[in-house]
């Protein structure tokens, strides 16, 4: 897949987990090892756009 491609991709699955995150945490009883879970996929997420955007930047 093109890097830019990509990375848009990775953000729209950014967005995604970021409003799954809030409406798990709206529920009156969040599951807290879901939020957890989430929470950390979103961190890969951003780890990956940030991987992808300094490669990007080098070329």
């Amino acid at each position: 897949m093109h890097t830019d491609a990509r990375l848009n991709s990775l953000q729209e699955k950014h967005l995604r987990l970021d409003r799954a995150i809030l409406d798990e945490e709206k529920r009156s009883w969040p599951d807290d090892s879901a939020v957890k879970r989430l929470k950390l996929e979103k961190l890969h997420v951003k780890e990956e756009m940030d991987r992808l955007t300094r490669v990007n930047s080098l070329n």
